[in-house]
């Protein structure tokens, strides 16, 4: 009897992998609870093969001059957030740059982010995030440092000498909106605290996204891995809050420019930090993302496709996953006897 007879009931092992996605048959996320710690582990995993299959992840973070003490002290504390979080994210301590303090000016930016560069291959991740105060004259944005600012369009050439293909840069400065047109580039994803140049007060961006990256607030999938989608998304929210909060009208509105911020991974936890060194297993994990990803665009599909035809698309990528599933634990038990001896 065919699913469609029986109300659409899936088969048996297609229900599993659902299961085992930690998602309901109606494509919406389950608990973490009823997912289990083993889906949350795989779902984690999966990304970070991704990365892996991708090259390394490497951040460099710049915290500028903060005028008054406490702008100063507060900027220097998100930076040291971010900085533990990118460290616990990319796994090695050497792959994070954070330039912070008096010392930090224009000339310091620039021998260091070229020093950044040499290190980064193509196949690599940048994370690039600029901490601060800025301003905009109405044609050109500055980054506040000690002595002469760096431009918009100085910082500009600074990134495009970065090899790496896949970028994501933060300014949670203020006025940082207006340097959106000459930062973005393909498969580059800018994020900015304001919309435009215009927005000129101390934002409060960089606070929220520092919380973002540093606790499980902003994971909304429960899947250990905060991307720079949800860390955007927790922090606009917070932002707007926080003026709601304070009964004042909001001076800043974040703005994220590029495709698939999700694609990127800015902190780790629990069984995400974690990556296996069985090339076979993430070939396997690599695999699973790209099963993911196909389903993501079946369910997505789902309005323009008569009914018959979502079930069959569904059914035929779910019974990969499945069988998938099947390899990766049967991998994992392998892996496991060899590292006991067995």
């Amino acid at each position: 009897m065919s699913k469609r007879a029986t109300g659409h009931r899936l088969p048996a092992t297609v229900r599993s992998a659902l299961r085992f996605c930690g998602r309901s048959v109606s494509g919406g996320r389950r608990s973490p609870v009823a997912g289990g710690p083993a889906a949350a582990a795989l779902a984690a995993l999966s990304l970070v093969a991704a990365s892996a299959a991708q090259g390394a992840t490497y951040a460099f973070i710049v915290s500028g001059l903060g005028g008054e003490a406490s702008y100063e002290q507060r900027f220097r504390e998100q930076a040291a957030t971010m900085t533990t979080a990118a460290q616990k994210l990319t796994g090695d301590g050497a792959l994070v740059t954070t330039l912070a303090g008096e010392k930090v000016n224009r000339e310091m930016l620039r021998r260091e982010l070229r020093a950044f560069a040499d290190k980064v291959k193509p196949d690599d991740q940048v994370i690039v995030v600029l901490i601060g105060h800025g301003t905009f004259d109405g044609e050109e944005y500055r980054f506040n440092l000690p002595g002469p600012d760096p431009t918009g369009s100085e910082i500009a050439q600074l990134l495009d000498q970065i090899p790496a293909r896949d970028q994501l840069v933060i300014n949670a400065t203020s006025s940082s909106g207006a340097i959106v047109e000459k930062w973005k580039r393909p498969r580059r994803v800018v994020i900015t605290a304001t919309k435009s140049g215009g927005e000129r007060t101390a934002t409060r961006f960089a606070q929220y996204w520092a919380q973002a990256v540093s606790s499980q607030e902003a994971d909304v999938n429960k899947d250990e891995i905060v991307t720079a989608a949800e860390a955007f998304d927790f922090a606009s929210r917070k932002v707007a809050d926080a003026f709601k909060s304070d009964q004042s009208l909001a001076t800043e509105h974040a703005r994220l420019e590029g495709e698939n911020a999700q694609r990127f991974a800015v902190a780790r936890f629990g069984a995400a930090t974690t990556v296996s060194d069985d090339p076979e297993l993430l070939a396997l994990y690599a695999r699973r993302v790209d099963l993911e990803r196909d389903l993501n665009t079946v369910k997505e599909s789902k309005e323009s496709l008569v009914e018959a035809k979502y079930y069959d698309d569904l059914e035929a990528v779910l019974v990969k996953i499945a069988r998938l599933q099947r390899d990766i634990e049967a991998r994992q038990a392998q892996t496991n006897r060899g590292r006991r001896g067995e």
